[in-house]
């Protein structure tokens, strides 16, 4: 049976290692442990690699920044130091990190890239003109880091992180090398997962970060259904690497369904920003918790065995800390408060292809083209304990002589009140459209918004945009109505 889990993962940098001035107190050493100790997490995952190098005193690989005569950054000069500091007073910064875990009760699983290969010639990697995996020496190599891991560290597991590529690692292999040496990479898996399993005293877990859809993964040489089919992996935790806008409706019913049959779990990865910088007008902006609330209970409606999160605003406060809380108790998620948000296409996206619903461009106004929204949602309109419904449509180049049609799941919105607001501080150009949903309302699971831009006033020939699909959901004590 797949286990649950609740996991939170730390990259060793962002909010770690880049932080600290060195010499490293462990009270510092610590904090991403003890950050999180006392909430619903019982897994930390820690990423151990970086193509330059391991974030630990490794002796199947190389050490962060030891083979540097400089640094660029200071943050990077930070991390070696720091790391630096912890070995030379007989510490290993990684075991200082899986003790403090296991005395807070929590399991520790170290995170492999496996494009990142610091020891090898550069050239050899796939993101440099070089073939990766096809060259022995490097699969030799990832797997001497893998035993280390398991044999040489107390870890609780070790996860492989085939998801990485392109915007944080290299590909295991070229396109070109797929047919003649695809099955390079289930025979890597085959081997960790012995080392791994059949180690010493208490076995340990293997897992896997994959792409969310079955096209992407076989597009980069993985045939994951195979892997599971095989047993070949634990777990599996599906991302787009970089995307990092949270994502409520990724579409990995194929991903539960062939993992379940396998008797192995799957753990979403919950992306952290509401908004980022390839936005036009916008910054980053992290997820309130009624947004993650949203996005754990469509994965626990979907039937995911946990949840994995990452890069909360740092250092965790309340807010994250009490979101962490909730994430493993599904019964707690259901009751509360819910701001839904449809994903949007960043660079990441585009460039493997991972198709999201928003924005769509609208180019001119036609009452028989209609622009479809899906999106999911775990509350039950019908249940009667749901006191406010308001769906939320934010317009690109809208203006209020716009004529337009929206229909949900088929039924017109025009009777409902409609509230207008100004989408942007400074920039008046986009408008939100509030609608409250009373006497039509969204069904639980999926839905679809259909727009259609009507009649537009003379002389105007901009395009319109559907910028953002939003669903905010309140509970209540008791039932609504008399």
């Amino acid at each position: 049976m797949p286990k649950r889990r609740t996991i939170y993962y730390d990259d060793a940098r962002h909010f770690y290692l880049w932080n600290f001035e060195p010499p490293m107190d462990l009270r510092d050493a610590w904090l991403p442990i003890d950050q999180v100790a006392g909430t619903g997490i019982d897994t930390f995952i820690y990423g151990v690699s970086r193509d330059d190098g391991l974030f630990y005193d490794t002796k199947a690989s190389t050490m962060f920044g030891s083979n540097r005569d400089s640094f660029d950054g200071n943050y990077e000069w930070r991390a070696f130091h720091c790391l630096s500091s912890l070995v030379e007073r007989g510490l290993s910064p990684l075991k200082v990190l899986i003790d403090r875990a296991h005395a807070k009760q929590m399991e520790f699983i170290a995170s492999l890239r496996l494009g990142a290969y610091a020891s090898m010639p550069k050239d050899w990697s796939t993101r440099d003109g070089g073939r990766g995996w096809v060259h022995e020496e490097v699969r030799a190599h990832l797997m001497g880091i893998v035993r280390e891991l398991a044999l040489d560290y107390p870890t609780d597991g070790v996860e492989l992180d085939f998801a990485a590529p392109p915007g944080g690692s290299s590909h295991c292999l070229l396109p070109e090398d797929h047919k003649e040496h695809g099955h390079l990479i289930p025979e890597f898996l085959d081997k960790a997962a012995d080392i791994i399993r059949n180690r010493p005293g208490e076995a340990g877990v293997i897992g896997a970060r994959v792409y969310p859809t079955e096209q992407i993964n076989k597009d980069a040489g993985y045939d994951v259904r195979a892997w599971l089919k095989n047993g070949l992996v634990d777990y599996v935790a599906p991302l787009v690497y970089g995307h990092n806008l949270l994502d409520a409706d990724m579409p990995i019913e194929w991903l539960i369904e062939a993992a379940h049959d396998a008797g192995a779990a799957v753990y979403p990865i919950l992306m952290p920003y509401y908004n980022n910088e390839q936005r036009h007008y916008y910054v980053r902006e992290f997820a309130i918790p009624a947004m993650t609330r949203a996005a754990v209970a469509n994965y626990w409606d979907k039937g995911c065995d946990g949840m994995y999160a990452w890069f909360m605003r740092w250092p965790l406060g309340d807010a994250e800390r009490s979101t962490l809380s909730e994430l493993g108790d599904p019964d707690m998620v259901a009751e509360g408060d819910k701001h839904y948000v449809v994903n949007r296409a960043t660079n990441y996206t585009k460039l493997l292809g991972f198709e999201r619903p928003l924005p769509q461009v609208i180019p001119a106004a036609n009452p028989d083209t209609r622009y479809t929204v899906p999106f999911y949602i775990a509350d039950d309109p019908s249940s009667g304990r749901i006191t406010k419904l308001i769906l939320r449509i934010h317009m690109g180049g809208l203006v209020s002589a716009d004529k337009l049609t929206l229909t949900l799941n088929g039924q017109s919105l025009a009777g409902e009140t409609c509230y207008r607001s100004r989408a942007h501080t400074f920039f008046p150009y986009n408008q939100w459209l509030d609608v409250h949903l009373q006497g039509v309302l969204p069904r639980k699971g999926a839905n679809t918004l259909d727009v259609s831009l009507d009649e537009r006033p003379p002389k105007l020939a901009s395009v319109v945009t559907i910028e953002d699909v939003e669903l905010i959901v309140e509970h209540g004590a008791y039932p609504t109505g008399l």
